[in-house]
């Protein structure tokens, strides 16, 4: 292991904290194109369900 064991440890727990980041993005992202697929769909079934 190098010497500078400090600059190291941040450079994981940043590398860490930005796959966390982009993990919550992605699921975020998954969410809202799931919620927009729903809206769709129900305004779609809609008339139908009235009738």
């Amino acid at each position: 292991m190098s010497r500078n064991t400090d600059a190291n440890k941040k450079a994981v727990k940043a590398k860490k904290a930005q796959k966390r980041k982009k993990v919550k993005d992605e699921e975020a992202e998954r969410r809202a194109r799931l919620k927009e697929i729903n809206r769709i769909f129900n305004e779609k079934n809609k008339p139908e369900n009235e009738d």
